[in-house]
């Protein structure tokens, strides 16, 4: 016959594992909170920057039109230039 004795240390080793196991789980889902917030956070500021972009585009429109460029154009010859020698 055997002589079997229970772990003394068992039913605390399982409160603990199920202490650590709830543990685990609140992190988890604080962890996936955070997360969701963090996209929710990019996708805002995914949008404030397309509006700034659209924003930054009108002012590029209104203050540099198409007809003003930064190279200054070719010099032309005035009709007098020869006859003023």
């Amino acid at each position: 016959m055997l002589n079997w004795r229970r772990d003394p240390g068992y039913e605390q080793s399982i409160v603990l594992h199920e202490q650590r196991m709830k543990q685990l789980k609140n992190d988890s889902e604080r962890i996936e909170e955070r997360t969701k917030r963090i996209e929710n956070e990019i996708e805002q500021l995914d949008r404030e920057n397309a509006r700034l972009e659209t924003l930054l585009s009108c002012v590029d429109r209104l203050c540099f039109p198409p007809e003003s460029n930064s190279t200054p154009p070719p010099a032309i010859e005035n009709d007098y230039g020869s006859s003023l020698r």
